[in-house]
């Protein structure tokens, strides 16, 4: 691999990274949760009772505010797992994408709420979906960010280890292109590595994990994609 074709890779994984940053989620603003209404107002503040009593009075229980998030989107971002379970008894979508196409699995990744993720996966949530505006999944944002313990779960749901997303990145890829080098993504790397992740998949330069971790330096990456399978 040539130094001028890595050298472009660095500077599209800088380009992309800014790109994902301007494009990442967006929870509700205070004062978009001040104007929630009904069953939104009640998902995102945790009010069980009136939750109970809404879904009793025929409120629909996925409904949807201006960005398109349901209640069920609005409990996962506040972290409201009782409202999250009831919402889910009443025939909540799981699955349901809102805007910019996160279902709450993503949500819960990659805020990296581990407990909000483990609820809403026992309730059925999928972690096959693919999401967000990058055609991509649950698996390769908590593995971009190098949330560990959220990858594991995702591995152990059975999240797709080799999609590929719209930039041409699997979760090993963007672990490495998207990470710093240290102990969490390094982490990530291992455990998507013990789970069979195909590590010859190349980005769109060519590039593999392997030659990518070691143009950065990243040498426990690099000890990690070099071991024998």
């Amino acid at each position: 691999m040539s130094k001028r074709i890595l050298i472009g890779s660095l500077a599209l994984s800088l380009l992309c990274a800014t790109v994902l940053s301007a494009n990442a989620q967006v929870a509700p603003s205070p004062e978009q949760a001040a104007r929630f209404e009904g069953l939104l107002a009640a998902a995102h503040a945790g009010d069980i009772a009136q939750i109970h009593a809404l879904l009793a009075k025929g409120s629909l229980v996925d409904l949807r505010d201006a960005q398109q998030r349901t209640p069920l989107h609005v409990a996962t971002y506040a972290r409201q797992r009782e409202a999250i379970r009831l919402l889910a008894a009443a025939g909540a979508d799981l699955n349901a994408v809102e805007y910019q196409r996160y279902d709450p699995v993503t949500i819960a990744a990659v805020a990296g709420d581990e407990g909000t993720l483990a609820l809403l996966l026992h309730l059925g949530a999928s972690a096959k979906n693919v999401t967000s505006p990058y055609d991509g999944t649950a698996l390769i944002a908590a593995a971009h960010l190098g949330h560990a313990g959220v990858v594991r779960q995702l591995i152990a749901a059975g999240a797709p280890l080799d999609h590929v997303n719209n930039l041409h990145w699997t979760a090993l890829i963007e672990a490495v292109v998207l990470g710093d080098g240290g102990r969490n993504h390094a982490e990530v790397v291992r455990d998507l590595v013990a789970a069979g992740a195909d590590r010859t998949l190349t980005d769109r330069a060519g590039n593999t994990p392997l030659v990518l971790a070691r143009s950065r330096g990243y040498t426990a990456m690099e000890r990690l994609l070099s071991a024998a399978p």
